[in-house]
């Protein structure tokens, strides 16, 4: 027994130590993924001070200048104007109108999708009617928005929501109709019939594709803020870019930009987070 014990012991030293020899390694490749991530970026701000820094006539302003402008309408104090210190202001506006669109699309597509891609009457009656519409552009309906909903929010939302509201469809269609068949066999075999199907295999079936819908929906609706408040609003990211643009501040438009894209971003990885968690029995979507 003693022989045995003393043959054991440094093998249990040697797996014990293993890991605090690997924890430098771990340290490192934490890191690695952000650290590759930050060299595009970094090299396009190199690029973008040559370019521009110093030149007095240049039309797009060094990164310094961009930088300043964006703590002074984040904070203010720097330039004391219009725009100074009114950023969550105008990031709150359009965070409402970008959610307020992307539930009511959510709230439309989604069922619609989910009948179009089960129930063959519905696909016949309402999918070509879809499909012509869908390659109008947003701004197409634009004119339209504001004879129907006036203007002001209302208008906005609505944009939003119908630049939103197609992808989520699409998405929603062929996650429902790529169920596998088998999937359906199998649930009979185990008795599951009718109705029942739906809720235990073609929803959790076709959750992927629609989360892959819900992202691309959140980010249409991002990349259409600015032309859903092209209709009036005195708030919003969109808004000051508009009028930034008028009064020749590009200052203030490449600032707006770079908001709408973290607010997207951050938009974007939330949605993500949520279907890594929901779905972690899917491999495809982790």
């Amino acid at each position: 027994m003693s022989v045995t014990a003393d043959t054991n012991a440094p093998v249990l030293t040697a797996a014990a130590d293993t890991p605090s020899r690997r924890s430098p390694l771990a340290f490192i490749d934490k890191f690695r993924n952000p650290a590759i991530a930050l060299i595009f970026p970094v090299a396009v701000l190199v690029i973008w001070h040559f370019t521009t820094y110093g030149r007095k006539f240049s039309l797009i302003p060094p990164p310094s200048e961009v930088a300043i402008e964006l703590y002074d309408l984040a904070f203010g104090g720097i330039y004391d104007d219009a725009f100074s210190g009114t950023l969550l202001t105008h990031l709150l506006a359009s965070l409402s109108r970008v959610y307020g669109g992307f539930a009511i699309a959510l709230a439309i597509a989604l069922p619609l999708g989910l009948m179009i891609g089960r129930i063959p009457f519905v696909r016949q009656l309402l999918d070509p009617t879809l499909q012509v519409m869908r390659p109008i552009p947003v701004t197409a309906w634009l004119p339209l928005a504001m004879i129907i909903f006036g203007l002001g929010p209302r208008s906005a939302v609505f944009l939003v929501a119908l630049g939103a509201f197609y992808p989520i469809l699409i998405n929603t269609i062929f996650g429902v109709r790529s169920v596998d068949p088998r999937l359906f066999e199998a649930a009979s075999m185990l008795g599951c019939q009718g109705t029942a199907q739906f809720f235990k295999v073609v929803l959790p079936a076709s959750l992927p594709a629609i989360f892959t819908g819900l992202r691309l929906g959140l980010g249409f609706a991002w990349v259409v803020i600015v032309v859903g408040e092209m209709t009036g609003v005195q708030t919003g990211l969109g808004a000051i870019i508009m009028e930034a643009r008028q009064l020749s501040r590009t200052e203030i438009v490449i600032s707006g930009m770079i908001v709408i894209g973290i607010a997207g971003f951050i938009s974007d990885w939330l949605v993500k987070m949520l279907g890594q968690r929901l779905l972690r029995w899917s491999p495809g979507y982790a």
